[in-house]
C-alpha cells in the first residue's frame, strides 16, 4: 500500500460496499468495480479501469481488493 495514493477504497463495511475517497474527499460507498470506476470518473479520471491494481494510485484498505460483500460469519 502506498501512504501517498490519492485514491483510497477503505475497508468492507459491515453491511457491504468499500467508502472511497478521493484526496480525503469521500465519494460514496462503491458496491462493485464498477461503482469505483464511476467515482473515479466524477473525480476526472474517465479512463481509470488500468489505475485499479496500480498502488500509485489506489490503496485498498484490507487484503480482499475489489471486494465489497461482508465475510460471512460462521456460527
Amino acid at each position: 500500500m502506498s501512504a501517498n495514493a490519492p485514491i483510497v477504497v477503505h475497508r468492507i463495511s459491515a453491511s457491504g460496499g468499500r467508502r472511497v475517497t478521493v484526496r480525503d474527499q469521500i465519494m460514496g460507498l462503491a458496491h462493485s468495480d464498477e461503482d469505483l470506476l464511476e467515482f473515479l470518473r466524477q473525480a476526472g479520471l474517465p479512463d481509470a479501469a488500468d489505475l485499479l491494481d496500480d498502488p500509485t494510485w489506489i490503496e485498498w484498505v484490507g487484503d480482499r481488493r475489489h471486494e465489497y460483500d461482508p465475510l460471512e460469519i460462521i456460527p
